[in-house]
């Protein structure tokens, strides 16, 4: 006979944007158990999700109260962003010390670190973690969802929140397709361990067309203990010649002090999907898809775990109203309503990703002209420089019809 275990809810995936879910239903007053498919104290190459917007500190901070200023006062907040157009100068700010007692502008740190904090704040508020879980099927009726998995243990909760990331095993057994391209662009993306007895000064830089890089725009973006850099490559240009510990150390010692081409701890090479779910929900609106579940975007803007903090607690939200609903009819759409505003915003976050891929492409010879005379502009017209600077991150506003930035 199959063993069965019943939930108030459970979530599927024990990553920061399924350990969010877990926080915002115990906020909700509901019992809250996340079933992971790796095994306890699993190791997470890798910087991955660095950088933490200060509307997502605040959601955190919502659900979790100090583990928002927690998560800040353990980043690094850089006071200096640059933006070079070959070589020069064209936009430069500098932010002032964030004020004590308020959640600062951003955080950066790597996002092992990240999961750290969250996990500690879900096992204070009593979360359950089931570890070694693989889910292999979900099936859906008007009053329960059914996981199975591997273990041969059937999982059965009212409500279900995926968060098993982009080869989520909710979403295909609820049968939901993700729509969208892939990017052709090639990525190189790179840790570095600082150098605490010297360290660099903390500014974030983009580089348009590095001159030391044959044109390649190149990225270095600060967090805490560490740096990550990103290498646009150009067409022919092969991934793994770049990415070897050779080719890493000569393309490093141009755009970096030296000393950090022997400090690499971590490397990859990718493409960028831009994917959005067809759906938030299953049609018996007992499952809701939240993180990379439901979406891929290129990363430029930080989109990614900051669109699926909101996706979390919106999703939520959501189910809070719907286990409190009257008739059917208003369960459903509770569900419903959560799952339409997170899929508006995600579309939102996709375009606004795309933009900012075109902006940085350099296949357009439209959009290289604009960069171009925007450059050579600047001195005379300041505001080119920030257009310059905010290109690679897309729109800063959120979709103006959801409740939440991103």
């Amino acid at each position: 006979m199959t063993q069965q275990e019943h939930r108030e809810a459970i979530v599927v995936g024990a990553g920061p944007v399924g350990m969010v879910a877990a926080l915002a239903l115990r906020h909700e007053g509901m019992k809250a158990t996340i079933l992971e498919a790796e095994e306890e104290g699993r190791f997470r190459p890798g910087s991955r999700a660095i950088y933490i917007h200060k509307a997502t500190l605040k959601l955190i901070e919502e659900v979790s109260p100090g583990l928002g200023f927690k998560l800040a006062e353990n980043g690094v907040i850089w006071p200096v962003k640059r933006t070079t157009y070959r070589g020069k100068d064209v936009y430069v700010r500098h932010y002032p010390a964030p004020t004590p007692g308020e959640i600062p502008a951003f955080t950066s740190l790597a996002q092992v670190e990240i999961e750290k904090y969250m996990y500690q704040a879900c096992l204070d508020a009593g979360v359950e973690f089931v570890w070694d879980t693989q889910v292999t099927d979900v099936q859906t009726t008007k009053e329960h969802v059914r996981l199975k998995t591997a273990s041969g243990t059937d999982w059965i909760a009212p409500y279900v929140i995926g968060a098993d990331g982009s080869r989520s095993a909710v979403r295909k057994g609820v049968g939901i397709e993700l729509e969208g391209p892939r990017a052709n662009d090639t990525f190189l993306v790179v840790d570095i361990k600082e150098d605490a007895a010297n360290p660099m000064p903390l500014e974030r830089t983009f580089h348009y067309e590095h001159p030391a890089m044959d044109g390649r725009n190149v990225l270095l973006v600060p967090f805490k203990g560490g740096w990550r850099v990103d290498l646009q490559l150009l067409e022919g240009d092969d991934p793994k010649e770049f990415g070897s510990e050779e080719g890493l150390k000569a393309w490093l010692r141009k755009v970096m002090n030296p000393k950090y081409a022997e400090r690499v701890t971590w490397v990859s090479t990718y493409q960028f999907y831009q994917v959005v779910a067809e759906s938030f929900t299953d049609e018996s609106r007992r499952v809701l898809l939240v993180g990379e579940a439901a979406h891929l975007f290129a990363p430029f803007g930080a989109r990614g775990l900051n669109s699926g903090v909101p996706d979390a607690i919106i999703s939520v939200r959501g189910v809070a109203k719907a286990m409190k609903a009257a008739n059917e009819a208003d369960r459903r759409k509770a569900v419903e309503l959560a799952a339409e505003e997170r899929l508006m915003a995600s579309r939102y976050n996709r375009d606004a990703a795309g933009t900012a891929l075109e902006h940085i492409q350099g296949n357009s010879p439209y959009m290289n002209l604009k960069r171009e005379l925007a450059a050579s502009l600047t001195p005379l017209i300041p505001k080119l420089g920030r257009w310059l600077d905010e290109g690679p991150y897309g729109p800063k506003q959120g979709h103006p019809m959801v409740s939440t930035k991103y």
